[in-house]
């Protein structure tokens, strides 16, 4: 595959791949999904998700094998894109409602250095837009105090991604830095 014909956005290391899996794959995952049982499901606040391949913890992730289902799409998206330092151990898998998402947040470093979003069942719109403030030493400095604050225009470093349904988004580097936002 090649890459580069996929990379979209503002941010030079943002890749969204149409049709990534085919309808009957996408109906395989959705019935494994829905097929697990159901504590294999956690309730948040406003959503529900699935975590395969081991629990992240402050000190990086306590691993379990990944069932052969997941197994064979993250091998898939790990081969196709040759993004990934090694095979994908671990899959989160969140459940929205349509007009749902989730507020803005940054991946942990637990995902670090690369993620993947494969969208099933519906589309959905990502936002990726720079931090409003960044990281020094032992805390955070405003946007205002740091050197390249000149350079920041949000309305020209933002932007969003329609992901559709059986497509795959995967990012890294500058843009796994960045907020996301699912609206």
């Amino acid at each position: 595959m090649e890459l580069e014909s996929f990379r979209v956005g503002f941010t030079p290391t943002v890749f969204y791949i149409p049709g990534f899996i085919t309808e009957e794959e996408q109906t395989q995952l959705l019935n494994h999904i829905y097929g697990a049982s159901g504590s294999k499901w956690k309730t948040l606040k406003n959503r529900r998700l699935q975590n395969w391949g081991g629990m992240v913890h402050e000190k990086g992730l306590v691993p379990q094998e990944l069932p052969s289902w997941l197994t064979k799409i993250t091998a898939k998206i790990c081969e196709s894109s040759g993004l990934f330092p090694s095979a994908i151990n671990h899959a989160l898998i969140n459940e929205y409602h349509p007009n749902q998402g989730i507020m803005a947040h940054q991946d942990g470093p637990a995902y670090f250095p690369v993620v993947a979003i494969l969208s099933l069942g519906s589309p959905v719109v990502m936002d990726f837009s720079p931090h409003l403030r960044l990281r020094s030493g032992d805390g955070y400095i405003s946007k205002d105090q740091s050197p390249c604050a000149e350079s920041y225009e949000p309305e020209r470093d933002s932007f969003s991604v329609l992901i559709m349904p059986r497509s795959l988004l995967i990012f890294k580097d500058d843009a796994y830095s960045g907020k996301i936002v699912i609206p």
